[in-house]
């Protein structure tokens, strides 16, 4: 049976991928909202990154645009901010906020921040893990081999990993955005409840991502022992 049309992964995993949906809704719609509200103090995204930056003595990070929407991302290899167009140019509450949530990763870099190198190090695995895991397990499954299945339920579980060490990862960076945007004075104090509102919205999407994934591990573990 296609692991597709089994009603039991269905009821495991289902609420997890509506969870997700709702959080890819939610992120989109509260960035939009606040993306719309201009800061008092007129600062881009990539301005607000840079003092913050500058701020904590942080200064060989590179901060650029990248095309996409809400593509922002912190790159520990090269040490290199890269931010969405709506975001390094934005002068809203969103693009402060998430530039400032980014910058939080570049922060947790240059402090050694436990968690981020452990991520760091998990991603070539991780990546190879979620090209590999599915086609493992389905042929697996389809093949009747316990050693696929083995292999494949391995491979995920590196997939889990990832998504539950970027847990504290994520939030720590949104704790410090939220802190050093308050602390600065970049954004007034309702400009800081509505980053936060932002950063709330978009925490929830790894939160998502990873009940997701920890669902489907578990349908695979159980389905491996039936």
């Amino acid at each position: 049976m296609l692991l597709t049309l089994d009603p039991i992964y269905w009821m495991l995993v289902g609420p997890a991928l509506l969870l997700s949906l709702w959080a890819s809704f939610k992120v989109k719609r509260t960035f939009k909202k606040y993306s719309k509200v201009a800061t008092a103090s007129g600062m881009t995204g990539a301005q607000a990154a840079q003092r913050m930056l500058a701020s904590s003595g942080v200064h060989d990070v590179q901060i650029e645009a990248v095309s996409g929407f809400l593509s922002d991302h912190y790159d520990p290899s090269k040490k290199v901010l890269r931010l969405s167009p709506d975001v390094f140019s934005g002068k809203s509450v969103s693009s402060v906020g998430v530039a400032a949530h980014e910058a939080g990763h570049a922060l947790q870099d240059a402090g050694g921040y436990m968690p981020l190198k452990l991520r760091t190090a998990i991603v070539p695995m991780a990546s190879i893990g979620s090209s590999l895991a599915w086609p493992l397990l389905i042929f697996g499954f389809i093949l009747s081999s316990l050693a696929l299945i083995k292999v494949g339920i391995v491979f995920f579980g590196a997939a889990v990993a990832f998504q539950l060490v970027t847990l504290p990862v994520e939030f720590n960076a949104s704790r410090r955005a939220v802190a050093a945007l308050s602390s600065s004075g970049m954004l007034m104090e309702q400009e800081v409840k509505g980053a936060r509102t932002v950063l709330r919205a978009a925490a929830m999407t790894y939160v998502a991502a990873a009940a997701t994934a920890v669902l489907q591990l578990l349908y695979f573990l159980l389905l491996s022992r039936r």
